[in-house]
């Protein structure tokens, strides 16, 4: 009877180092040389400069993207819900001030929001009557209007993906997570300082978060290559204000 034992505390140390190595789920290599690329698309073995050329050139590739979360520059603090595309974009956008809608379809640009938005506390009644009339129209934004570069920026996947895509420093690979579920590898400007990227490591290797340097704001990326509808709005719902547009409160 005793010379079992042995075999029965062989069996109990063999059943508690299972029991372990199950639960040590944070170290992915700790049990068994499990490999912890396993079943992703294998960006994760690159270096940090592969990475960050691979994402930037999925992006440039797709031809659609949604675009959210707070952007901060030299000219403010602005929340985005934008979806992009090759062709024009459409979302909204909000500043301190006020929150509008832009729509763009090739170089036509359109912009709506409420009365507030183009009021000015300087103007007089008959201003604050023009901008009342405006209020939920889409406002045909004219070329040459000052407005018209600023608003279609916010509508140019090109343009905005290089601007907030783009880490400073030194690209470091940094640690593992999950965007809206999908696993992820981060590449970092510096110690992060420089920016953060958060890129997918399922499927195609798309920038899912990012984290602009400097308290530039964190944007998360989702759809790639999703197609939605970018249509003029009817013709009741439009005004051509023809010249230049009047001072808005954005």
């Amino acid at each position: 009877m005793t010379s079992s034992a042995p075999a029965v505390r062989a069996r109990r140390r063999t059943a508690f180092a299972v029991v372990l190595c199950a639960g040590l789920t944070v170290s992915l290599t700790a049990c068994a040389g499990e490999d912890p690329d396993k079943g992703t698309n294998g960006v994760g073995k690159l270096t940090a400069a592969q990475i960050d050329k691979k994402a930037r050139a999925a992006a440039d590739a797709a031809d659609m993207v949604r675009l959210t979360g707070k952007l901060v520059s030299k000219g403010g603090t602005y929340t985005l819900d934008m979806q992009l595309s090759s062709k024009g974009g459409t979302g909204s956008v909000t500043s301190k001030q006020n929150t509008f809608e832009l729509l763009r379809i090739g170089d036509e640009l359109y912009l709506k929001a409420d009365a507030g938005f183009w009021k000015d506390e300087k103007a007089d009644d008959e201003s604050d009557q023009a901008a009342e009339k405006l209020e939920g129209k889409y406002v045909k934004v004219p070329e040459d209007d000052p407005t018209y570069r600023q608003m279609r920026g916010f509508t140019e996947k090109e343009t905005l993906l290089d601007g907030v895509l783009t880490l400073h420093g030194k690209i470091n690979k940094g640690a593992r997570d999950t965007v809206g579920g999908v696993r992820t590898v981060q590449i970092m400007g510096g110690k992060g300082e420089g920016g953060a990227l958060d890129v997918s490591l399922k499927g195609t290797p798309y920038p899912l978060r990012v984290a602009r340097g400097g308290g530039g704001g964190t944007l998360t990326l989702a759809d790639w290559g999703e197609t939605f509808q970018l249509e003029a709005p009817a013709e009741g719902d439009t005004v051509d204000y023809g010249g230049e547009l009047p001072k808005s409160s954005a």
